[in-house]
């Protein structure tokens, strides 16, 4: 019988297939093929379900013991050097394919509910099984050069999504920034790479690590610039898992339909830039000095990501300043050399958040009924409330979110988040502190959605409101107000809360393979380190840590509880009011899209402009005096040209007598 691990390169070659033959009907057939939408979505299920089944299978035989499996062919030769691809299967891989093929199967069943009244339905269905198999050719790459050119591929793949509703200014826009950002982050990780190259002669992982260290043993390599290498290559991460100053881009990829934001902001697209961090480790783990960048990053991002979810009123914004927290704690583990630990909360979120990112738009989905298709006025809370009543699959399921993100014992994110925060105690207290700050502004943050979403009184028929947040965007118009029928609020199809059921599951038990004192997961991709963990693991210091943690987020609760369920506190008087400036700092995101504004699109169009200038006046000038010379010379030349031998005789014997007047004057002797 074949490994499963043998054929593992079918995983993402399957959906690859799926999305091409898709895609060429479209160019080719493109009426035919928008007509044949059950059809195609089961063709595109069905592969990537395939593909998850195998997964599972890969999962099961590493989970049994059997080794990791490599294999390589030539891609490209020349002389001494060789190009090798292929891929890789090990316990990281296992994982990371398992997760990524079963959000990715939920969202493409959510989906057909979601989309499927979009014009756009197949192209939707094309993109994403795109998009799923670029990921799952990134996580089986056995070297850099092969991640590099999946990560591109994520990234176009990305930007058709993000972009998928082309005709609203938003989604495009929100497309291009995305694009850009991240062209930014994968400039430096391409100059990383090929520096590495240039040191090592390697792209693989191991490979790189152990020559890297060589070089700088044997003085070839200065350490100053392994490290700026190190951090070139972070930058790639850096921009892909939205970390600080890089993670602009990804509030705004909500302009995208709400599938897609469950598909990035769980399992896929910002979990590359983790996943790389991860398989970069026998690299990262020789400069500590590296570790503590990445550490702070991650901390920096993890408090601003919550600091500016406390003031979000678009739903989906807020649940994607979420994602940015949470990455900054992935970041934060990563940096104090516990990768094992960032990729538990890796795995852990991603099945709460896709979660809680399908409720969203399970919500979103039944206020368009009620409110129209605008997503101000779609996605914003203060026109939601009370809808539990009507919707109560969606809300127990977003509840169980709330709880399991908020760190409360014994849900997922409890075990995934602490372990974080017990690694950042032992080894940087400070940032230890931040992060168990951020764990408070979560869980109130969280609670926060939850209740003016599901508790309290319906408030979306509410037109005073609909008409200031209209006019705040500039969209006020006597249509939105009173040209839209307003349908009834209902929960949302059994395609739509299926996804949701299952990923509760997962939510609720799946911390408990990190439990401390015997981690199951931790055991599987690291045996050694699980061996260290049982023998210093300490009943009291996690007992007093997780404690603490628990205590702090039941505070970030109360105060939600208090403030938006029994309306005992009004923040908006008491906090918002007595500091306006921070307030202000909160609400316009630490003021840096306006900072990238300024700097970066302002800079680089007037910058563009005087560019365009210089061209048109010095250069076009340049070339059009060439130009008017050519033709006036040309244009005096032309009386000279009259066909008479006597005429051309005169022309020389004048250029004669010219040259001996002139070397007359300046008293030198002709030439004979």
């Amino acid at each position: 019988m074949i490994a499963s691990a043998e054929i593992a390169w079918l995983i993402p070659v399957l959906p690859l297939l799926g999305a091409v033959v898709t895609g060429l009907g479209l160019i080719s057939f493109n009426r035919t093929i928008n007509r044949l939408r059950k059809p195609v979505a089961i063709t595109l299920i069905t592969c990537l379900g395939i593909s998850a089944v195998l997964s599972y299978a890969v999962l099961a035989e590493q989970l049994s013991g059997s080794p990791p499996v490599e294999h390589l062919f030539i891609w490209a030769s020349a002389g001494d050097f060789t190009l090798p691809m292929g891929y890789l299967i090990d316990p990281l891989g296992a994982v990371m394919l398992a997760l990524v093929t079963t959000i990715a199967l939920l969202v493409m069943i959510y989906s057909h509910g979601y989309m499927a009244h979009d014009k756009g339905y197949v192209r939707f269905f094309t993109y994403l099984a795109l998009f799923s198999s670029s990921m799952l050719g990134l996580i089986i790459s056995p070297n850099l050069l092969e991640i590099y050119v999946f990560w591109e591929l994520v990234g176009m793949c990305s930007y058709l999504l993000v972009g998928f509703w082309y005709d609203r200014e938003g989604a495009a826009h929100a497309a291009q920034k995305a694009f850009v950002v991240n062209r930014v982050g994968d400039f430096g990780l391409l100059l990383g790479i090929l520096g590495l190259f240039w040191a090592t002669q390697s792209f693989d992982f191991q490979g790189i690590a152990e020559g890297l260290a060589s070089a700088i043993s044997a003085g070839t390599i200065p350490i100053w610039a392994a490290l700026t290498l190190c951090l070139l290559v972070f930058m790639g991460p850096m921009a892909k898992s939205a970390q600080f100053p890089l993670h602009v881009w990804l509030p705004d990829a909500m302009e995208g339909p709400t599938p897609i934001s469950a598909l990035i902001h769980a399992a896929t697209m910002v979990a590359a830039g983790v996943f790389l961090v991860a398989r970069l480790e026998p690299l990262y783990s020789q400069f500590p000095i590296v570790g503590f960048v990445i550490a702070v990053v991650g901390t920096i991002t993890c408090f601003l990501g919550a600091s500016i979810a406390l003031t979000q009123m678009d739903l989906k914004k807020g649940l994607a300043y979420s994602t940015v927290s949470q990455l900054g704690y992935m970041m934060l583990a990563m940096g104090c050399g516990a990768p094992v630990a960032g990729m538990f909360h890796l795995v852990t979120h991603a099945f709460f958040k896709a979660m809680l990112f399908l409720g969203s738009g399970s919500v979103i989905h039944a206020m368009e009924d009620v409110v129209g298709h605008e997503p101000i006025l779609a996605q914003d809370m203060r026109l939601m409330g009370g809808l539990r009543k009507k919707m109560p699959i969606t809300a127990v399921t977003f509840f169980i979110g709330c709880i399991a993100i908020s760190g409360i014992p014994p849900l997922a994110g409890f075990w995934s988040k602490d372990e974080i925060l017990g690694q950042a105690f032992n080894t940087f207290p400070f940032l230890w502190l931040i992060g168990f700050m951020t764990a408070g502004m979560t869980a109130f943050y969280m609670f926060r959605l939850y209740f003016l979403t599901f508790e309290g009184n319906f408030r979306g028929e509410d037109q005073e409101i609909q008409a200031q947040l209209l006019a705040s965007a500039g969209k006020l118009t006597d249509e939105d107000l009173h040209h839209h029928d307003s349908g009834v609020l209902h929960e949302s199809p059994w395609s739509m809360t299926f996804p949701l059921a299952v990923l509760a599951l997962p939510s609720v038990l799946i911390g408990l393979l990190g439990t401390p004192w015997n981690s199951k997961f931790v055991n599987f991709l690291n045996p050694d380190e699980a061996k260290e963990m049982i023998e210093i693991f300490n009943w009291s210091e996690f007992l007093t840590l997780a404690g603490a943690s628990v205590a702090i987020s039941s505070a970030g609760i109360t105060l939600a509880v208090m403030a938006y369920y029994l309306n005992r506190i009004d923040l908006g008087k008491s906090i918002a009011a007595r500091f306006p400036t921070i307030n202000s700092f909160l609400i316009n995101k630490w003021y840096l899209d306006d900072i990238n504004e300024k700097l970066f699109v302002q800079g680089s169009r007037k910058l563009a402009r005087e560019v365009l200038e210089v061209d048109a006046k010095v250069v076009d000038g340049v070339v059009n005096l060439t130009g008017l010379l050519t033709l006036g010379s040309g244009e005096g030349l032309k009386y000279f040209e009259t066909g008479r031998a006597q005429f051309y005789a005169l022309i020389v014997f004048g250029g004669v007598i010219a040259l001996v007047v002139l070397f007359g004057v300046l008293g030198a002797t002709p030439p004979a």
